[in-house]
């Protein structure tokens, strides 16, 4: 009996991956990227360039972006005992205090409930609690706002597939030209390589654009290790929808105008707010939605997307979106 890959299994998403192959800088124009056009329905793939995507685009599409900007959340900063610490902050803990934190710390067996790590000159982190898979509940101890010290003191959350410590041109590269609510402890990749010329070249062509908010965590970088898709924990991510976003996309969709999603986030960020229908409500929650075949999306017609790591939730969204097949031919 020959053993044959259809995409139910993690294991059915690996692929050959060459360490040279993963770009660690940014293009020196944004939408100088290359870009590869893979028909949903079969037929050729195309080599292309990101600042061609106008030509893909229709007058009457309706492009959805998400909007979250990153924060610098990675504080790098000494234990008393003068040793390096490191806290990477993931969300606001629940409660309202704007000055308490989820986050991930290193080393984890140091830095325990009742120690602390000074970031900076009037700014320490004290760990208050721990927290579920291995994370911490700590507290920014500043005089300033505890977001103007994050921008103040913290460095960008680079992937850890770069490689590479963040750099000054991290501040503006790692975050979309339309970034506007701060809360991602990662970017929403696709939209890296949006300028504002290119915006204003679709909306030249009668592309209506909206904005969704996803705030993207750091389990996004993390590899599958179970090899039975449902057997995999999610992680969690906040998002929001407005009422004139939703109004927006399901007219689109009454009137037969396709909806192009610009990264995995939104696809998720819809897909979560999604009646049976396909009808979206406005508003807010937390979506732990883990899509893979055979799931069938219910939003979009079109999907614009960064290149995934072998075994990654991201890889088996886009397989359940274009089919399994079309998607390893196309890795």
């Amino acid at each position: 009996m020959s053993f044959v890959k259809d995409g139910s299994r993690v294991s059915h998403y690996e692929y050959d991956l060459p360490e040279g192959r993963i770009a660690r800088y940014p293009t020196e124009t944004r939408d100088g990227s290359r870009l590869l056009l893979v028909p949903r329905g079969g037929g050729a793939f195309l080599d292309s360039q990101f600042s061609a995507l106008p030509a893909q685009l229709r007058a009457g599409d309706l492009l959805v972006v998400n909007e979250t900007r990153v924060l610098p959340a990675r504080l790098l900063g000494r234990k008393p005992t003068g040793a390096s610490a490191e806290i990477l902050l993931l969300r606001p803990a629940p409660g309202g205090d704007d000055a308490v934190w989820e986050a991930l710390v290193r080393p984890g067996r140091k830095l325990k409930p009742g120690r602390s790590v000074e970031v900076g000159p009037g700014f320490d982190v004290e760990i208050l609690d721990s927290a579920p898979g291995g994370g911490r509940i700590v507290r920014l101890v500043t005089d300033l706002a505890p977001l103007e010290a994050i921008e103040q003191f913290g460095t960008m959350p680079l992937p850890p597939y770069l490689d590479r410590s963040a750099e000054a041109l991290d501040r503006e590269r790692y975050q979309t030209v339309y970034a506007r609510c701060p809360g991602s402890a990662a970017a929403p990749t696709a939209g890296l390589h949006f300028s504002h010329a290119l915006l204003g070249r679709i909306d030249a062509l009668g592309v209506e654009t909206v904005a969704v908010t996803l705030d993207v965590g750091v389990g996004t970088f993390r590899p599958v290790e179970a090899d039975d898709p449902l057997d995999h924990e999610m992680h969690s991510e906040s998002y929001e929808i407005s009422e004139d976003t939703a109004e927006a996309i399901n007219r689109a969709r009454a009137e037969g105008r396709r909806i192009v999603a610009v990264g995995t986030t939104v696809v998720r960020t819809l897909e979560s707010a999604a009646d049976e229908g396909g009808t979206v409500q406005p508003g807010g929650g937390s979506t732990r939605l883990f899509l893979h075949p055979p799931h069938e999306l219910r939003v979009i017609d079109a999907l614009i997307t960064n290149f995934h790591l072998p075994r990654s939730t991201l890889l088996m969204l886009v397989a359940a979106f274009a089919g399994y097949e079309c998607t390893m031919a196309a890795y």
